[in-house]
């Protein structure tokens, strides 16, 4: 993101909110790519219906509230929400459940608490784990990656399963942080053995998208729209702990931080998620912290909770402590010593 003035202590640039949120779309490409090479074009179709229902549930709560449709429109944040949501539901993901997530994130995640810069958490999250909760069977339906011996649905396949709900069962697989969670016998040997979508490190698929991710993320951090404190938080934490209870490949494994860091939504969280500038920490300090605590809830989720990837839950716990984070990590006023020196005492 270019600077048009610099004067010390202030930066004045082309920081606009539809601005930003494009170069977030612009860097959502690449990992779109992937997943519709992998997982095929329900990932596209869900993309394109994502952003129509979000559109429409953000005019429809505009109009309630009597303010400028095309004005709060062209922030772009409304199609951020969407892509974000769609992208990390399962490509099988049938019509309603897009309908009622996408829906509930604009409408109770954002719209509610007075739209965008107001919502303390972050709307896509929202979504997500209102349908996690509601209903897991749906959510955890993913396609089969391509490779995994089982032809990926086409075009019109995909569009029939998503509005007709036809032949799911036929395409779809356990993702690989399902399989880790339920093992409890066969050791990590034998599980990759057993399990087609468990090829490579991390799995079909998911190390190529994770990738991508990464890849959109540094175009991210290369134009200054996000800074690098609260991803490298979470990579960090979720690399140390899954290194420290990393017992190679016995049954009770529960993965090599190389799994970990290329599975499941991780990169997604890391440059897309807990980046958020609203519902996350302001000063570097606190986002470097708020990073750290998603990454090892993320850990503590995924190893001995009741769900496979724990990014969506972690986002939000740790939305909570935003408030508590920034006020003690407040950055030096300028012209005083020492951090809360500029603020006013109260009795």
């Amino acid at each position: 993101m270019a600077l048009i003035r610099q004067t010390s202590p202030h930066t004045l640039g082309q920081n606009k909110t539809s601005h930003i949120m494009r170069l977030v779309l612009i860097a959502l490409v690449p990992a779109l790519a992937a997943q519709t090479w992998f997982f095929g074009w329900g990932i596209i179709i869900n993309v394109i219906w994502c952003s129509v229902i979000a559109l429409g549930a953000e005019a429809w709560i505009l109009a309630l509230r009597k303010r400028p449709l095309s004005f709060y429109l062209r922030d772009n944040s409304a199609l951020v929400t969407a892509w974000l949501l769609a992208m990390a539901l399962p490509a099988a993901a049938p019509w309603w459940l897009s309908l009622i997530g996408v829906g509930f994130a604009i409408i109770f995640g954002k719209q509610l608490y007075g739209g965008m810069g107001n919502n303390p958490f972050n709307p896509a999250m929202v979504g997500y784990v209102l349908l996690l909760i509601s209903f897991p069977q749906e959510m955890t339906s993913w396609v089969a990656p391509l490779g995994s011996g089982i032809s990926a649905p086409g075009i019109g396949d995909s569009f029939s399963m998503i509005f007709a709900g036809s032949a799911v069962d036929g395409w779809t697989m356990a993702t690989p942080l399902d399989i880790l969670r339920e093992n409890k016998s066969l050791t990590m040997n034998e599980l990759w053995q057993n399990s087609p979508q468990l090829s490579g490190m991390t799995g079909l698929g998911w190390f190529w998208t994770n990738l991508a991710f990464l890849a959109g993320g540094l175009y991210l951090l290369k134009e200054k729209a996000i800074s690098w404190h609260a991803p490298a938080g979470m990579l960090l934490a979720l690399a140390v702990l899954s290194l420290l209870f990393w017992n190679g490949t016995g049954s009770e494994s529960h993965g090599s931080p190389i799994f970990h860091l290329f599975s499941g939504a991780t990169m997604m969280g890391a440059f897309f998620i807990v980046t958020d500038p609203v519902s996350g920490a302001t000063s570097n300090k606190g986002r470097l912290l708020f990073g750290l605590g998603v990454g090892t809830l993320t850990y503590v989720i995924r190893a001995w909770g009741g769900y496979p990837d724990g990014v969506a839950f972690a986002t939000l716990l740790m939305n909570m402590a935003a408030p508590a984070i920034d006020y003690w990590t407040q950055p030096r006023t300028y012209g005083h010593r020492k951090p809360k020196r500029g603020m006013a005492k109260t009795k």
